[in-house]
């Protein structure tokens, strides 16, 4: 009887920590972003945040839900990247209307000029909706012609994975570079740190494809080393050149 009603405990609680598992993974990954987004409509200024990061977002998000049709994963990794993506887009939304409202030229940069110089630096929200569309469009139809071939969804999906793992490396190179972690957020760190690490072990315990894991595991390896050198040079800091500003992070803000 004991086993019997304890059997009954654990089923339900089996069941609700596996749900709020899947939730905390299917929108776990945006959480980081909600301060900076309160921060930009609070001060309507977005030049602490780098809209190549929705870039890198948008395109690691868009090629997994490809990746999806050619080999079936976890259904909360599949919501997780519609979720990142709305959450991308919406930043970027508040960050075009902020940064066009600031700006004194008149000129205004449009897709659908295709100049290089311009690119990702467009004056209107719905160019960049035009662009992730025609990215969207061309991947989804090479896409869709391969998909009998077991490389290319391989490859697909680890390209997919690993495009967002490399997120983090342009802070840590400019880290690196200037010898400082001057203007970026310790607490955003600590936040990725933690989400990639649930993250990982999430692919781990469910069997997520390959990719999903290594992938999840550099991440981890540098988040921690920018942990890292925030602790080296807080602890060893240079002396700051006269006049000298340090660009803000590229994936915290």
């Amino acid at each position: 009887m004991d086993a019997e009603g304890l059997g009954w405990l654990l089923v339900p609680l089996h069941q609700l920590v596996s749900w709020g598992a899947a939730g905390a993974m299917v929108f776990g990954g945006v959480v980081p972003y909600i301060p900076q987004y309160r921060d930009i409509r609070r001060t309507q200024n977005a030049e602490g945040f780098s809209t190549y990061v929705c870039l890198v977002l948008l395109v690691a998000n868009i090629l997994r839900i490809l990746f999806w049709f050619g080999r079936r994963f976890e259904a909360p990794l599949l919501w997780q990247s519609v979720v990142m993506i709305l959450a991308m887009l919406l930043m970027l939304k508040l960050c075009t209307e902020v940064r066009v409202a600031s700006e004194l030229t008149l000129h205004r940069r449009v897709f659908a000029d295709l100049e290089p110089r311009h690119f990702w630096r467009w004056s209107r929200f719905g160019d960049y909706v035009q662009c992730v569309l025609a990215f969207s469009g061309v991947a989804g139809c090479v896409t869709y012609l391969s998909l009998d071939s077991a490389l290319f969804v391989e490859s697909l999906g680890f390209l997919a994975v690993l495009t967002e793992a490399m997120l983090g490396v342009p802070q840590l190179c400019r880290n690196h570079r200037h010898r400082s972690t001057e203007g970026m957020s310790i607490k955003m760190v600590l936040m990725w740190t933690s989400g990639d690490t649930f993250k990982t072990a999430y692919f781990l315990l469910n069997g997520a494809p390959l990719q999903f894991s290594v992938c999840g595991l550099l991440q981890v390896v540098v988040d921690l080393a920018i942990l890292g050198q925030a602790y080296v040079f807080t602890r060893h800091p240079l002396k700051p050149a006269p006049h000298a500003a340090h660009p803000a992070s590229a994936k915290a803000l």
